[in-house]
C-alpha cells in the first residue's frame, strides 16, 4: 500500500531588515566637516614630520636676509636669513601640541571642580563658582598677560597662565550639566541602592556630560592656539630664536614692507583655528539630539 507523498513544507519567508546608515556618517560628510578634518589632519602630519618636510634648519642663517618668496625659498627668508617655511613648519610642533596640552589641563581642572561643585553643592559649590566668577571678571588675554608677567616670560608660563584663565568655562558647563543630571530618577535610584556619591558621580553622571564638554574642548583648541600666539606676539610666550607663529607675526610687524615674514605664520594660525572651529561645529551637530534628528529626517 503506497502512502501519499506529503508536500514539502515551504520555508517561511525570512524577514529582511533594512539597516539604516548611521547618521553620524552623514554629518561628517558635510563640507565644513570635511574641510576641518583635512586641515587638522594636515597640520598634525606637518607637526609630526616637520624635520623631514622642512627644507632648511629653522634656526640656521644660511641665506641672504629678506629674500622674497621664490624657487629657492618658497616662503622667503626673514631679517636674519632664516627660511620662513622651515620656521612655519617647526612652529606647528610648538603651537599644536601646546594647545592640546593647554585644553587638556583646563578640561581636567575645570571638569573636576565643576563636577564636585554641582554634585555636592553647598559651601563647595559657592567657593568654586566664586573663584570662576573672579576669573571671568577679567578679559582672558589681559589676565593671562598679568599671570605670565608675574611668572616670567616663557612658553611654559604662558601655558600655565592660559590654564588659569580657561578652566572656569569647563567648570561652569560641567556644573550646570551635573545639576540637571543629578536630579534624574536613575541617579536617585543608584544612590538609594547604596552606591556611594563618588561611584554615582563617576559611573552615572560624568558619562552623560562628556558630549557637550568634548564639543567645548574642540572649539577651545582654536582659541588656545590664538591665545598662545597672542602671548608670543607680545613677547610673553616663546622667546627668540624659538620658531613660533605669534612671534613670526610680531617679526612681520617690525618689517612690514617685507610682507612674507608675517603673512605665512598668520595664515598658519588662521587655518588651524578654522579647522578646529569646523570640527567643533560638526561635533555639536552630531552630539546634539535635535541636530541629529534633523539631519536624519532630511536624509530619509
Amino acid at each position: 500500500m503506497s502512502t501519499a507523498q506529503l508536500p514539502t513544507p515551504t520555508p517561511a519567508p525570512i524577514a529582511r531588515y533594512r539597516f539604516r546608515r548611521p547618521r553620524i556618517a552623514s554629518a561628517w560628510r558635510q563640507p565644513l566637516a570635511v574641510i576641518g578634518i583635512v586641515l587638522a589632519a594636515t597640520w598634525i602630519v606637518v607637526a609630526i614630520l616637520a624635520p623631514v618636510l622642512a627644507p632648511d634648519d629653522p634656526l640656521g642663517q644660511n641665506a641672504a636676509p629678506l629674500t622674497p618668496p621664490g624657487s629657492d625659498h618658497l616662503f622667503g627668508t626673514d631679517e636674519l636669513g632664516r627660511d620662513v617655511l622651515s620656521r612655519v613648519l617647526f612652529g606647528a610642533r610648538l603651537s599644536i601640541p601646546l594647545a592640546l596640552l593647554l585644553v587638556g589641563l583646563a578640561l581636567f581642572v575645570g571638569a573636576t571642580l565643576g563636577a564636585i561643585a554641582g554634585y555636592f553643592g553647598g559651601l563647595i559649590d559657592s567657593i568654586v563658582m566664586r573663584g570662576a566668577d573672579l576669573v571671568f571678571a577679567f578679559p582672558a588675554i589681559i589676565l593671562a598677560m598679568v599671570v605670565t608677567a608675574v611668572l616670567g616670560p616663557s612658553i611654559r608660563n604662558a601655558v600655565l597662565a592660559l590654564v588659569v584663565v580657561s578652566w572656569p568655562a569647563y567648570a561652569r558647563v560641567v556644573r550646570g550639566l551635573v545639576l540637571s543630571i543629578g536630579q534624574t530618577e536613575y541617579v536617585t535610584a543608584t544612590r538609594l541602592l547604596g552606591a556611594s556619591a563618588r561611584r554615582a558621580l563617576v559611573r552615572d553622571v560624568l558619562p552623560n556630560v562628556a558630549g557637550p564638554v568634548l564639543v567645548l574642548a574642540t572649539l577651545d583648541l582654536g582659541n588656545a592656539v590664538l591665545l598662545l600666539s597672542g602671548l608670543s606676539f607680545l613677547g610673553l610666550g616663546a622667546q627668540p630664536p624659538q620658531p613660533e607663529w605669534g612671534a613670526g607675526v610680531a617679526e612681520g610687524i617690525q618689517y612690514f614692507q617685507f610682507w612674507w615674514i608675517g603673512t605665512f605664520p598668520g595664515l598658519a594660525i588662521f587655518t588651524v583655528v578654522l579647522a578646529f572651529n569646523f570640527l567643533g561645529d560638526s561635533l555639536r551637530d552630531i552630539l546634539d539630539p535635535q541636530s541629529s534628528w534633523r539631519a536624519g529626517g532630511e536624509g530619509e
